[in-house]
């Protein structure tokens, strides 16, 4: 096990006021219902940003309560990394934005494009940038607005994801707490089972991407559930391994909150009991970039994760990505 270089020393997060209940599916003219979408997904509601609520906004207030909790200033930060899949501008990226709206003068800022693990990625781009002395506190963004490009006509898709943000501070650890092992991978081969086809340099929005809705995320979802469940299994693995720990001792798993069947999975492989995963997807859905960080902050602000704690994150995305933290608070 690493001593630890990086400790997150403040979290926030941001959720649009807006809840959309499974119940209003319906309403949508989506043949579905709560039951259907709660038996295969565990989702009962969601938090759906307005036209006024953007990836900077809901980032720029989750990244004031993290620099508030940190006691850290704009000033202060040296480094702003931002993940998302669904950002404000194709050009710039989201990340200088925050920059801008949070006065972080000082901060190179950019994005980062893993989807789902984004936030993770996101913490060990930063760790490693300290490390090697180009940064001595940074601020690591996750941030969705997955209501703007999910099709609203597919049910497959329209019920699954949410809008929010999440953010923590990392500064230099002198007190052996903090990030004890990191893992990421990818695999690009499989990258059609959840893309969206057209929107970018390749397949340019146009009349006919309108037409066949094809600039919407798409997804096969048996075979990503399938690719989500091995992928997460091997991250909390490695990551285990990495803090040489087993799952009889981490306090709390935090998983990426997409599928209650995934998570159930998940902790099943890693050997850690239900009463020691944190969810919250029945409430937010899958909120991609934004769902650990989210997650995490709501777990230490109801007390499940306390000083001393030493929590497992870890995340699969599109691309596919996936990605494992072991954190020591």
């Amino acid at each position: 096990m690493k001593r630890p270089f990086a400790y997150l020393a403040g979290v926030g997060r941001c959720a649009p006021e807006r809840i959309l209940h499974n119940s209003e599916f319906a309403a949508l003219g989506l043949e579905t219902s709560d039951e259907w979408i709660v038996q295969r997904t565990g989702i009962r509601e969601r938090h759906i940003a307005g036209p006024s609520e953007t990836n900077t906004s809901m980032s720029a207030a989750a990244s004031r309560v993290a620099m508030e909790r940190a006691g850290v200033h704009a000033g202060e930060l040296d480094l702003i990394v931002l993940g998302t899949a669904s950002p404000d501008h194709l050009l710039p990226s989201t990340a200088v934005e925050i920059q801008a709206e949070l006065g972080a003068s000082r901060a190179a800022a950019f994005d980062i494009s893993a989807a789902c693990s984004s936030w993770l990625y996101g913490l060990i781009v930063a760790e490693g940038l300290m490390m090697s002395g180009n940064a001595e506190t940074a601020l690591v963004v996750g941030t969705e607005k997955l209501s703007a490009i999910v099709d609203w006509r597919d049910r497959s898709t329209a019920v699954l994801f949410g809008d929010g943000s999440g953010a923590a501070v990392l500064k230099r650890s002198k007190h052996g707490k903090g990030i004890l092992s990191t893992y990421f991978r990818s695999d690009g081969n499989l990258a059609q089972l959840l893309h969206r086809r057209a929107g970018g340099a390749a397949q340019p929005f146009d009349a006919a991407a309108l037409a066949d809705r094809s600039f919407y995320i798409e997804m096969e979802g048996r075979e990503v559930f399938k690719h989500a469940v091995r992928s997460m299994a091997d991250a909390c693995d490695r990551a285990l391994d990495g803090a040489k720990l087993t799952g009889a001792d981490i306090d709390l798993l935090i998983p990426h909150q997409a599928n209650i069947r995934i998570i159930e999975a998940t902790a099943k492989h890693a050997g850690i009991p239900m009463e020691k995963v944190f969810v919250n997807v029945d409430r937010y859905g899958n909120t991609s970039s934004a769902s650990v960080p989210m997650a995490l902050e709501e777990a230490m602000a109801s007390g499940r994760v306390t000083d001393g704690s030493t929590v497992l994150l870890v995340a699969f995305g599109a691309g596919f990505t996936w990605a494992s933290l072991v954190v020591r608070f």
